[in-house]
């Protein structure tokens, strides 16, 4: 009996997506290869792991064992590389989990500052909400996430890396009619608009307004932060905007006018995560000194910026090259 590495991972991703096509997919290979390997695979173990119906793929009993020690296994060399990866420090491949509302913000400026360290550093990104990145570390896939904290998660160490303020977005015009003083829960009857179901920024927003998700005046259901920019520019809401994003969603929507809480402003804080263990990990420490590094920079670009066009109903216009310059180049 011969069972490989690439076979247990293989039968790992068909067991999740419960599809051959998609497992193929995830593992980036073609059908016909994967299910090779799984016939390969019940061949050295003596059975079926999966009963083929049209539509359906369910495990047998030996498939539920077999998946149970390929979890296993596949967590412990995942340990392994990673307590390598600890000892060597940050070099050859780092698998990074980034949720959506930090990734086309942050990412760009981080993968120069990295590159610009280690030419040779293969970074491998992948974007998702919080629970899907979080269960991917756990389960060995990455080896850190950048996410908002806290984490919630027993077994993670977590690391602070810079404070993200909220500012208000909309139309010049919703903006002009909630008066001088503007606090999170004064928002009165004003429909907000905010990212679908499953984003750590939907949860952080309905928390700072101290609204429910029961509320009339609710509308969760865009998927990206682009698609809120361009709906509260078209006067459609208003919605809490990430001062990270600020900058950038503002440069392609001319339109959208931008407002700072009055008193304590509401913020999340941006963290790195790792599995936790007992050794030392100098390659988190340095990877977190470089995204600390650029976040840092890049939110206090963006408050000079938000500064010069955010005011009570002014709206947003397209930056001028003095404007531009005012938070340098990178």
């Amino acid at each position: 009996m011969s069972i490989t590495f690439k076979q247990l991972t293989y039968f790992k991703a068909l067991a999740e997506q419960g599809n051959f096509r998609r497992a193929a997919e995830q593992c980036c290979v073609s059908q016909p290869a994967l299910s090779v390997q799984i016939q390969e695979l019940e061949r050295s173990l003596g059975g079926p792991l999966v009963e083929r119906q049209a539509r359906q793929l369910h495990l047998t009993p030996l498939g539920r064992e077999v998946l149970e020690t390929a979890q296993r296994v596949l967590s412990e060399i995942s340990q392994l590389e990673h307590s390598a990866h600890s000892r060597l420090g940050l070099g050859g491949a780092l698998r990074l989990g980034v949720i959506p509302t930090i990734a086309p913000y942050l990412l760009p400026e981080v993968l120069a500052a990295l590159r610009s360290a280690d030419i040779s550093l293969d970074v491998q990104i992948t974007e998702g909400k919080t629970d899907r990145i979080l269960d991917m570390l756990s389960d060995g896939g990455l080896d850190a996430c950048i996410l908002a904290l806290p984490a919630e998660r027993d077994g993670l160490e977590e690391r602070v890396l810079f404070t993200d303020r909220f500012l208000l977005a909309g139309s010049a015009a919703r903006l002009d009619s909630l008066g001088p003083d503007l606090s999170p829960d004064g928002l009165g009857d004003s429909q907000l608009l905010l990212l679908e179901d499953g984003h750590c920024l939907t949860d952080q927003a309905l928390a700072v307004c101290g609204r429910g998700r029961g509320h009339a005046r609710i509308h969760m259901g865009a998927s990206s932060l682009p698609t809120l920019t361009r709906l509260v520019e078209a006067g459609f809401g208003l919605t809490l905007m990430p001062e990270l994003a600020a900058t950038t969603e503002c440069a392609v929507a001319p339109g959208i006018a931008l407002r700072r809480f009055d008193g304590a402003e509401p913020s999340r804080a941006i963290g790195l995560v790792r599995r936790a263990t007992r050794q030392s990990a100098p390659w988190f420490d340095e990877l977190a000194q470089t995204l600390s590094g650029v976040g840092t920079r890049l939110v206090s670009d963006a408050k000079q910026l938000c500064d010069a066009v955010a005011g009570r109903g002014t709206q947003h216009k397209p930056l001028s090259n003095m404007e531009k310059g005012a938070g340098g180049t990178h």
